[in-house]
């Protein structure tokens, strides 16, 4: 699971115990009435305008709950996706070594972990790696990308040659 999907989870349930945290208070207030008519001079407005403005709370929560199962959907459609790309071996190696990890949107991409704009890349017809966005890897960063990408790509070239 990744951790964007844990995020989202944990928000749908604290989103959920809010609703009924809220819907429990809106009948407690409603009970409250104790079945007086709400029409009298002194405070019937008022409770109703109280019950409305609990109702708009409730209605923008599950709104909001919505979304997020929306969200959640879609992550896991992400997920599911990724995982549907045949890796080679050495490259599903790292990402669970936590080297790099895949990007979701694209599941062809790699990031090396600790490197911000540095990306690689498998070429899914000839199956070799290769980089792109090199030029924007700071210099403090760059020995770490380097370091993996050679050991990647060391390893893509004797994979090719064993598999031949």
């Amino acid at each position: 699971m990744s951790k964007r999907l844990e995020i989202l989870k944990a928000s749908l349930a604290k989103k959920e115990a809010r609703f009924d945290e809220r819907l429990q208070n809106h009948l407690n207030t409603v009970a409250q009435a104790n079945g007086q008519p709400l029409n009298d001079k002194r405070n019937g407005r008022a409770t109703l305008n109280k019950w409305d403005k609990q109702n708009d709370l409730l209605r923008g929560i599950q709104d909001s709950i919505q979304r997020t199962k929306g969200a959640i959907e879609r992550e896991e459609v992400k997920i599911a996706n990724a995982s549907l790309v045949d890796l080679p071996p050495y490259l599903q190696q790292a990402i669970d070594d936590g080297l790099i990890t895949q990007w979701r949107k694209f599941p062809r991409f790699f990031f090396v972990v600790g490197v911000k704009c540095g990306r690689i890349v498998l070429d899914e017809d000839s199956g070799i790696i290769g980089h792109r966005y090199l030029n924007r890897v700071e210099a403090d960063e760059y020995p770490i990308f380097r370091d993996v990408f050679n050991k990647l790509k060391r390893q893509c070239r004797e994979y090719k040659q064993v598999a031949k």
